[in-house]
């Protein structure tokens, strides 16, 4: 769709198929979605090319999620995926072709006042995908197209149905962004030497097994196996990790942080202007996650200090945090 209202707006489109890296004991489909892409573009009368990115997705994108796993740390991926594939690998690719643009079909809004760009939040709050983008810079959202960021999804469905394409009716993406659905225990163990070992409750009392401390995120609610008594009664989610002792801590209710706890960030960039001392501003710590509001508390170079303004699910370090002034993604940093 983003192809088709580029070239109903009057521009020369190509479309193009990013291939990237997958294990070998992983099984990929991505003949079948190359082969998807190709129809897309026959059916739109557009040239098609192929973009191999299988070295830099491998190198910047599969060892960072799986060193940050070593690290005890829980990554987003798809941050970096976006950071150094699509808008680093793809986009040089486009512009070595002859691209004066790179179109994606990404929900989510660039805009440009006075030569300097902005990112917004997509219309579609549902599928708002400004999250995955705070890495950008001036120079990337200069090349940058979003066609679709304007419109609901429904209304894209629509419009890939009355334009029949041949993906009109095909499934949302998901999963870890071009690995898809993966059991992340089962992929971490080919390149971490995971061990058993036990769950506990707050009070240290046993009451079950995990697979490795390593393969869990606080907050996670599944996964590791409840043997105790009365334990499998209700939700129990990890709410800390010994990671030398190799023990899961495990509670009733999901963790949460409070007014005035403090969240330092690392890696921080901004997108068009930093945020100020003292200033109010949404952040979000997950994806769809509802936005909690938040105080800068200082800023200095590469690291940012937010005192949360209300209770919250907590974030678990390695995440990434995008702050917003109302609808603008101002851009984030790597939770501490």
């Amino acid at each position: 769709m983003a192809a088709l209202r580029l070239k109903n707006a009057g521009y020369q489109v190509v479309g193009v198929f990013i291939k990237v890296w997958h294990p070998d004991f992983l099984t990929c489909n991505w003949e079948q979605e190359r082969l998807d892409a190709m129809r897309v573009a026959a059916h739109l009368d557009i040239p098609f090319l192929t973009c191999d990115a299988e070295d830099d997705y491998k190198n910047q994108v599969a060892d960072y999620f799986i060193g940050e796993y070593k690290a005890g740390r829980t990554p987003n991926p798809d941050v970096f995926c976006n950071k150094a594939v699509k808008f680093g690998t793809f986009l040089n690719f486009a512009l070595e072709n002859g691209a004066d643009y790179l179109a994606t079909g990404h929900y989510a809004i660039r805009s440009e006042i006075n030569s300097a760009f902005t990112l917004h939040r997509g219309k579609d709050e549902t599928k708002d995908q400004s999250y995955f983008l705070w890495t950008m810079n001036q120079a990337q959202l200069s090349k940058i197209l979003l066609p679709i960021g304007v419109s609901k999804k429904s209304l894209i469905r629509k419009e890939a149905k009355k334009a029949k394409l041949p993906t009109a009716i095909k499934k949302d993406s998901q999963g870890i962004c071009f690995l898809g659905h993966v059991d992340i225990p089962e992929f971490l163990s080919h390149y971490i030497d995971l061990k058993p070992g036990k769950v506990v409750d707050t009070e240290g009392i046993v009451l079950g097994e995990h697979v490795g401390a390593l393969v869990y995120t606080l907050g996670q609610r599944h996964g590791f196996t409840l043997t105790a008594k009365d334990s499998s009664r209700e939700p129990h989610y990890v709410v800390d990790r010994d990671i030398e002792k190799n023990i899961l801590v495990v509670d009733s209710e999901s963790p949460f942080i409070k007014s005035g706890k403090e969240v330092t960030l690392g890696e921080t960039n901004w997108i068009a202007e930093a945020p100020q001392k003292d200033e109010q501003l949404t952040a979000q710590f997950y994806y769809q996650q509802k936005p909690v509001s938040v105080m800068i508390k200082s800023t200095e170079e590469k690291q940012v200090i937010l005192s949360v303004n209300e209770t919250a699910k907590e974030p678990a370090s390695g995440q990434s945090c995008v702050l917003y002034r109302n609808d603008q993604c101002l851009g984030g940093g790597i939770i501490l």
